[in-house]
């Protein structure tokens, strides 16, 4: 493993794992009131594009954390749709 690749790996780790305690709590307390729904889709949008940016020139560490934080964020704005 390259050194660059490492620090992306290290980032996309880190910035997924960021949403995790918001999904943790908006899952327990099926509480989102305080969330903007325009940033969840935007944000959510966002990490989609990246997730077939990152595949589409092949780098783990964009196909890595955009899988897993679109899968956060979009549990995060489906519970905002429905509980919102």
């Amino acid at each position: 493993m390259t050194p660059v690749t490492f620090i992306g790996l290290a980032a996309a780790f880190c910035t997924t794992v960021a949403y995790l305690p918001q999904a943790i709590q908006a899952w327990r307390t099926r509480s989102t009131r305080d969330l903007s729904l325009p940033m969840l889709l935007v944000l959510t949008t966002g990490l989609a594009l990246w997730l077939v940016y990152g595949a589409l020139i092949r780098d783990v560490p964009l196909i890595a954390a955009n899988s897993v934080t679109l899968a956060l964020a979009g549990t995060i704005l489906y519970l905002k749709l429905r509980h919102g």
